[in-house]
């Protein structure tokens, strides 16, 4: 049998929560599993109301992107977990051909490269993943940035089992500081270099709205995990 795929989508007062919806709906690949988690919102949710006959959707007080990507997560039944941001949309045979990838290299986790649109949709670069020669190189990327996109990686849901869930006390790097979690504990991250996801830069994302913020917490995760990444490269 084919496995099945959990999509988290959090959402909090975003415009572009229907296409992101619809993206998802739209994909070649089945048994798929839509969960929308709204995260509180005051505005839009009414977006999301003609597809709850086709979508799980779960509410809950606001406390962040981490807080409503682990409600998704525990809710999940799919063997697999793919996240897509609710101003972000996949192309339609971006899971099974993730999937088709995690079975070929048995990975628990994996990444992928996208496009990046604007507020308006339009193409303002194409294939935006930073490329790594090899896996080390990728490796060595962490002391410095983030060099994976969220909503283009597929995880095994027994990752979770084996280093937990996002940690809902980072507000901004919760992903990076997963991202280190699984490198550390072993789990090769493997990158699919096909443009499968549209990634939204537009005035209200987060990353904009919220930049020194995000460069101090940014400073800390990076600071708690040298080390451990430094002694990685080198074995």
């Amino acid at each position: 049998m084919k496995p099945k795929v959990t999509i988290v989508i959090p959402f909090y007062n975003c415009p572009y929560v229907e296409l992101a919806i619809r993206s998802t709906l739209a994909q070649t690949y089945q048994p798929i599993e839509i969960i929308v988690v709204d995260d509180g919102s005051t505005r839009h949710s009414e977006k999301i109301h003609k597809y709850q006959d086709r979508v799980f959707y779960l509410g809950k007080p606001n406390g962040g992107t981490a807080s409503a990507l682990n409600h998704g997560i525990r809710n999940a039944s799919g063997d697999y977990i793919a996240w897509l941001s609710s101003d972000d949309f996949y192309k339609p045979d971006k899971i099974e051909r993730q999937v088709r990838f995690m079975l070929e290299t048995g990975a628990f986790i994996s990444h992928t490269n996208f496009n990046c649109i604007n507020g308006d949709g339009g193409l303002t670069k194409f294939a935006a993943a930073s490329v790594f020669p090899s896996l080390k190189d990728f490796y060595g990327c962490f002391l410095h940035a983030n060099p994976v996109n969220g909503c283009t990686v597929m995880m095994k849901r027994e990752l979770f089992d084996q280093i937990g869930f996002f940690d809902e006390s980072l507000p901004y790097t919760h992903d990076l500081d997963f991202w280190y979690r699984a490198v550390l504990a072993g789990f090769a991250f493997p990158f699919l270099n096909e443009t499968l996801v549209y990634y939204r830069w537009h005035d209200g994302m987060g990353t904009r709205l919220h930049q020194a913020e995000i460069k101090v917490e940014l400073a800390n995760v990076q600071a708690k995990y040298r080390d451990r990444m430094k002694q990685l490269l080198l074995g």
